[in-house]
């Protein structure tokens, strides 16, 4: 990890993609998170900006809508006037591109391999949301009853960022940042199954060691539903 010039996150997120079978893309959206803001939006054409940024939308989170964008700019040949038409700042895709490449670099060094689940299976996007969370597992939050977000762990109280291309309030995210404003934000996020929580980073989700808050109960009765599933499972043998 401590080979790439990234933070512990994102390098953690390299190290482990092989694992979930989505390493190229993984190392797509890392790029895409290491550049400024890919999404264009000039004063006097908001509405066309917002428009064209909603055709790149995921219907998973930002992360997904960042490597649409990239899969879009390559199968458009980094064409100059395709990024310009789509208010897509051709010079952060540009800068993408070249991490991308000082990446796959640092992976072939340590013999990381690259691949990719296949488009069309279910578990295309579920495999990238997996590797993401294994890489961001202490940056999730949790849709609390009230409506707003609580952060696991440290209980801050959050709400999405308005840039956000979420339709819906997924009950588990993960986020790339928290912005602290006149509210606290947590920007770029991508839905997650709580499930997976318990199965990717259990030493974290340990709950003799979680603050009391409605996370920890829903936490809790994913490990008893596990233990029951483990226990039919052995019944049926």
């Amino acid at each position: 990890m401590s080979e790439f010039p990234l933070d512990p996150q994102m390098s953690k997120m390299l190290v482990v993609s092989p694992e979930f079978n989505c390493s190229n893309e993984i190392l797509s959206i890392s790029a895409m998170l290491s550049v400024p803001n890919c999404f264009l939006r000039p004063r006097e054409a908001q509405k066309a900006a917002d428009e064209a940024k909603a055709r790149f939308g995921h219907i998973d989170g930002d992360h997904l809508t960042l490597l649409n964008v990239y899969h879009a700019y390559k199968q458009n040949n980094e064409d100059p006037s395709w990024c310009y038409d789509n208010f897509i700042n051709q010079r952060a895709l540009k800068a993408a591109d070249n991490v991308r490449q000082q990446l796959v670099r640092i992976m072939a060094r340590f013999n990381l391999k690259l691949c990719s689940t296949d488009f069309n299976s279910r578990d295309y996007y579920a495999n990238i949301r997996k590797a993401l969370l294994a890489g961001y597992f202490m940056q999730v939050a949790h849709l609390e009853r009230t409506g707003h977000y609580l952060t696991v762990k440290d209980n801050q109280v959050v709400h999405l960022h308005p840039s956000n291309c979420l339709d819906h309030k997924p009950e588990w995210v993960i986020y790339n940042e928290y912005v602290l404003t006149s509210r606290n934000f947590i920007r770029t996020v991508t839905d997650i199954r709580g499930e997976w929580l318990i199965d990717i980073a259990p030493h974290y989700y340990d709950l003799s060691n979680f603050p009391p808050c409605e996370a920890k109960r829903v936490i809790e009765r994913l490990y008893n539903k596990r233990e029951r599933e483990k226990q039919d499972a052995k019944n049926r043998k």
